[in-house]
């Protein structure tokens, strides 16, 4: 007897089947679509089918595994209401365990033809209009591993309050469920399938649950079934998947689509209508006689009406039969095909999202005179003098930033004064992009929009929305004066409300300037200050994470995997440009006492230079004794690095500032902070209430 061993649950996450569509493609089918696999030159019923698609089906089989090996060529029928579609040629691929009724099996289908696959196309589609048919394809990617306990309960705890649906993955199919209710005491979710006929199938389960803007993935074990119902204990961990958060926007008049089906070449290469796209999406206006179907892989070519080109990969999502003038609307998930697709994919979608803000490498000069004249300049008790070194470097890099979207993102709002306001955005960290240089002319344009606040949100939506075209982003970071009214109502209001939900986080600091050539004068005495040892390197990741915020820890680099910045320094690097950290230790007879992290920002990023920065931590209870020691060696390592002076973040009292020669002015309040990606929507949306909230003339005082 040969058993077919190769389990679907046991495959990588996101393993193709096949070269043209994912593990997962298709309809998953429920038990009312009444669609039978059958084998006619047996006279057999192969049993229910569970998934079906033009390349796989799935079905639910009391057969013996030996009439299905792999080693044979099957001949199979699709049979429904008295009529059998086929003979379809398949090979036995996959097997597993199923519900209640038997095992699942998953066969592929080979060289089906062009009418072969619209006559399944063409079942699938009534299956869908009765309700008896739901989309699947590849799952989604992990963005974000989960392993808080009280983090996971909040998350859980708000979708069953929301009644959010969800699926369990099964081989071959998928079953619907709800999270009905959470039993914090006991640790206990409560779960409903909506297929109460289907059965829960055997432990351990896959689950997905769709959040607010996120989904989220579990495996749960050590079920207890009561009927519809299932009892499981809380998981341990949750991955947060990627869900369409990002917002889209109808196609300008005149974009299209060209591609050519992987399976059918004799289709030629079709053109479509791009109805509307994101960052990460888009939907074409498509016939039946283009035969997609979820889970199916689609290269793409994008044409704008001005010419522009741009190669995307993509998957079908969903084919909505919801007519648009006889068509259908086809939903893909996008990416650009190669690196050199990026640049102008993510101008193009910024672009479009935000069409009346602009990218700033050609407004330089009107972007500097903005910040002196909003009082930029003034923050932290600085004048604009002190800012002229920078200038020619904030230039040179602001004119190649431009080409950089995967990096930076340079706002403004222009108008017939220059540039009204602006704000940035860059990629300063692995996981993270830092808000920063916000800016707003006084005084009121003459093509102002009559909106209350509409050019703040403007320049908001886009350095905010423009992150989300990077796949590894999940937190933004921001360093701001709490005593501007503005970024008090907006960021600070903000994060107190969600710091509850650990997504948020606000931390006061001391942002002290450092001049390289003002040393203490103090002697080191026995203190040895050399880079930190491995052993050292761990101490202080185990430090960061006992001491400080997950969010802190995750969004600035800080876990041990992350600890020497690598990642983001290499795409930095790649493009020419200076972003790098070192870690130095004191030493006191070989034992560490503290440990400084130091990083480098190329010139001009930042005009307060918070990319060239040192941050001390104690890694013993002596740890402040070697605090001016160490800032004297950070003078050491930023005037090699041809620095005149850097920014030390001071997460303490700095008792020790007028010994190691430090400055700051005491009348500001600046702050960190950092709130995750996934609350971007909702911060956007309280930044449009704020905005919206306040008379002209208060305004105009405040801003």
């Amino acid at each position: 007897m040969h058993a077919i061993t190769k389990r679907l649950m046991a495959r990588p996450l996101g393993a193709p089947a096949s070269s043209v569509t994912g593990p997962y493609s298709g309809y998953s089918l429920q038990g009312q679509s009444g669609i039978q696999v059958v084998l006619p030159e047996q006279g057999r019923v192969l049993g229910r089918a569970t998934l079906l698609s033009p390349t796989e089906v799935w079905a639910q089989t009391e057969l013996e595994p030996v009439l299905v090996s792999r080693e044979r060529t099957l001949r199979i029928g699709l049979e429904v209401g008295g009529t059998t579609l086929g003979p379809f040629l398949g090979e036995a691929r996959w097997s597993g365990a199923g519900g209640v009724t038997g095992s699942a099996l998953g066969i592929q289908l080979v060289d089906i033809s062009r009418e072969q696959g619209g006559q399944i196309l063409s079942l699938l589609e009534d299956a869908l209009r009765q309700g008896s048919a739901a989309p699947v394809a590849s799952p989604l990617p992990v963005q974000e591993e989960i392993s808080s306990a009280e983090r996971i309960q909040s998350i859980l705890t708000a979708i069953s309050a929301m009644a959010n649906k969800g699926v369990l993955r099964r081989p071959g199919q998928l079953v619907r469920i709800s999270l009905e209710r959470v039993d914090a005491e006991q640790g206990l979710l409560h779960w409903r399938s909506a297929e109460p006929d289907t059965g829960w199938g055997e432990s351990p389960y896959e689950l997905e649950l769709v959040g607010y803007n996120s989904a989220y993935r579990m495996r749960l074990e050590a079920p207890v079934a009561q009927g519809e119902y299932l009892v499981t204990p809380l998981p341990e961990r949750l991955w947060r998947v990627r869900h369409r958060w990002h917002r889209r926007l109808p196609a300008p008049a005149g974009l299209r689509a060209r591609f050519e089906h992987p399976l059918w070449k004799e289709l030629g290469q079709r053109e479509r209508e791009v109805v509307d796209f994101s960052f990460s999406g888009l939907g074409l206006l498509v016939d039946a006689e283009d035969l997609v179907f979820p889970g199916l892989f689609l290269p793409l070519e994008l044409e704008s009406a001005a010419g522009e080109r741009i190669s995307l990969r993509g998957e079908v999502r969903y084919v909505s039969f919801a007519s648009r003038a006889g068509r259908r609307v086809c939903g893909l998930e996008v990416r650009p095909s190669t690196e050199r697709d990026e640049v102008p994919w993510m101008r193009f979608v910024s672009q479009s999202l935000c069409p009346s803000t602009r990218t700033s490498e050609t407004m330089l000069e009107p972007l500097w005179d903005l910040y002196a004249a909003s009082g930029y300049f003034n923050l932290a008790g600085k004048t604009a003098g002190h800012f002229e070194e920078l200038r020619r470097k904030f230039i040179d890099l602001g004119t190649r930033a431009g080409e950089l979207p995967q990096l930076f993102c340079q706002t403004v709002w222009p108008s017939e004064r220059g540039v009204e306001a602006s704000v940035s955005s860059l990629k300063a960290y692995r996981h993270s992009w830092l808000l920063h240089q916000l800016g707003r002319r006084p005084g009121k344009s003459a093509n102002a929009p009559q909106v209350p606040g509409q050019i703040l949100r403007d320049i908001y939506v886009r350095a905010l929305e423009h992150p989300q075209g990077d796949p590894e982003f999940r937190w933004m970071v921001s360093y701001i004066e709490s005593t501007v009214p503005w970024v008090y109502r907006t960021h600070v209001r903000f994060a107190q409300r969600m710091q509850a939900s650990g997504q948020s986080l606000l931390m006061d600091l001391r942002m002290m300037d450092v001049e390289c050539s003002e040393p203490s004068g103090v002697s080191a005495g026995n203190l040895d200050i050399g880079p930190a040892s491995m052993g050292e390197k761990c101490l202080l990741a185990r430090e960061l994470a006992r001491t400080r915020p997950a969010g802190y820890v995750e969004a600035l680099d800080f876990t041990p995997d992350r600890l020497e910045m690598d990642g983001v320094s290499r795409a930095w690097q790649g493009s020419g440009l200076e972003r790098e950290r070192r870690i130095l230790v004191a030493r006191r007879q070989g034992l560490p006492l503290a440990a400084l992290v130091l990083e480098l920002g190329h010139p001009g990023t930042n005009l307060f230079r918070l990319l060239d920065s040192a941050r001390l931590f104690p890694l013993s209870p002596q740890g402040r004794q070697a605090y001016v020691a160490l800032l004297d060696e950070a003078r050491r390592w930023f005037a090699l690095k041809g620095r005149s002076a850097f920014v030390y973040l001071c997460e303490d009292d700095g008792a020790y500032a007028q010994e190691a020669r430090l400055h700051d002015d005491p009348s500001t309040q600046p702050c960190l902070w950092v709130i995750s990606a996934s609350q971007i929507p909702d911060f956007l949306e309280h930044i449009q209430e704020q905005s919206l909230g306040r008379s002209p003339s208060s305004r105009a005082a405040k801003e």
